[in-house]
């Protein structure tokens, strides 16, 4: 009977032991550490007490109160391998204070200066190679090169003129003898005036003279060494006097910093525009500037088979060296009018029939929205880089038009423009047959 008593008891202390007992607290640890009163191991942190992350490790804690200073807690109290406390006197609990045996901390050492490396294998040690002296490529891939385009540089009027002054104020007649001072003349808008020539530079623009324009070419000059057979061949065919030039003359000649090494001279002429046939595409340029902006609306002209360009008084002339450069020499091949009153023009195009048309970014239709039986025979009128078209112009215009596209860009280049409306008109006449 008392057996059987002393085995109930026993059963409730062992209930009552186990629902009292934390959670990850053993019995064993229970009868080792009894608790005592006040002591709250075991017990609910309240927010603010120090963190545990790896369970109670009773045994090897240390009870003792924290101080100002102290290191805060994070993997645990072990405080037998981990205590760095010291002494006034730089010395640990136990051992003297060995600088090397502790733990490495942000700010021992300057950023970036490491010294001696420890080997991958091992405990031997190699220097560490300076950046400069490392030898190894500092991409592992071979980063791809881009091509850039070579961009020509060009000379402007005034470094033409200037170039001209020079050479003509030297009295040396073996260095520039009296022909190549005038052939040098024709670089300047002045000296084309006087002679009624115009010089034509690089192959594209002497071989589209020769094969089209025969009659206009006088001479080629080329330097010596000049080994374009094919285009040799073509200028021999044609009769045309071949002359020799050095280096430094070739230089002298070109508007442009790189030569190609041949030149053409041809006589300044151009066809007019015929302005009696049924159906018409012309174009009116007001006071264009940029040389390589006209020579594009030449070759947009030729490329969408228009009738002609006329040039109002301030553009740039056709004959300059940019101009012939940028159509390819293709701009005599477009019948054109230049240096004309573009009133008196507006006014005569208008009696044959034409439809003068302007661009204008308030315009409120577009090409196709104007009635068919007025593109019959139509005229653009398209104006400067920078101003636009004079505003007296487009108030002479019978219908203005827009480009479509999208707000966030207030306007178009002037070639680009020309070359839209261009297309569109080449697509209406097509419609119109």
């Amino acid at each position: 009977m008392e057996n059987i008593m002393s085995e109930e008891n026993n059963e409730k202390r062992t209930v009552r032991s186990t629902l009292n007992r934390k959670f990850g607290v053993s019995e064993a640890s229970d009868r080792r550490n009894p608790r005592r009163d006040g002591d709250s191991r075991g017990d609910r942190k309240s927010f603010g007490d120090r963190p545990s992350f790896r369970g109670d490790r009773d045994d090897r804690r240390d009870d003792r109160p924290r101080r100002d200073g102290d290191r805060p807690f994070f993997r645990g109290d072990r405080d037998e391998r981990r205590d760095d406390r010291r002494h006034e006197d730089g010395e640990r609990e136990g051992r003297p204070f060995d600088r090397e045996r502790r733990p490495r901390r942000f700010g021992d050492r300057p950023f970036g200066n490491r010294g001696e490396r420890r080997g991958r294998f091992g405990d031997e040690r190699r220097p560490h190679r300076e950046f400069a002296q490392a030898g190894a490529p500092i991409y592992r891939q071979r980063p791809e090169e881009q091509q850039t385009e070579a961009v020509e540089e060009v000379l402007d009027e005034a470094a033409l003129e200037a170039r001209v002054a020079q050479v003509e104020s030297n009295e040396d007649a073996v260095a520039n003898p009296p022909w190549f001072k005038k052939l040098l003349a024709l670089t300047t808008e002045k000296g084309r005036e006087r002679e009624g020539r115009f010089l034509g530079e690089g192959v594209h623009v002497v071989e589209e003279l020769v094969k089209h324009h025969r009659e206009l070419v006088s001479s080629v000059y080329m330097v010596e060494g000049f080994n374009d057979e094919s285009l040799i061949e073509a200028i021999n065919e044609a009769e045309i006097k071949i002359n020799i030039l050095t280096e430094a003359q070739m230089k002298q000649l070109a508007s442009t910093v790189t030569t190609q090494g041949i030149v053409a001279v041809a006589r300044i002429a151009s066809s007019k525009p015929v302005y009696d046939t049924s159906r018409s595409v012309l174009t009116l340029v007001d006071a264009v500037q940029d040389p390589g902006n006209l020579g594009t609306l030449f070759r947009t002209s030729l490329g969408f088979g228009s009738d002609g360009m006329i040039l109002g008084r301030g553009t740039v002339s056709p004959f300059n060296p940019k101009v012939v450069r940028g159509s390819s020499g293709t701009f005599l091949r477009v019948p054109f009018e230049f240096d004309v009153d573009l009133i008196d023009k507006i006014n005569f195009l208008r009696s044959k029939g034409y439809t003068i048309i302007a661009t204008d970014l308030h315009g409120k239709q577009s090409l196709r929205e104007i009635p068919s039986h007025k593109l019959r025979k139509m005229a653009f009128l398209v104006g400067n880089e920078g101003a636009g078209t004079n505003p007296y112009f487009i108030e002479l215009a019978d219908e203005t038009v827009k480009i479509p596209m999208s707000s966030d860009l207030e306007s178009l280049n002037v070639a680009v423009a020309h070359g839209i409306l261009s297309y569109e008109a080449a697509q209406i006449q097509d419609e119109l047959k």
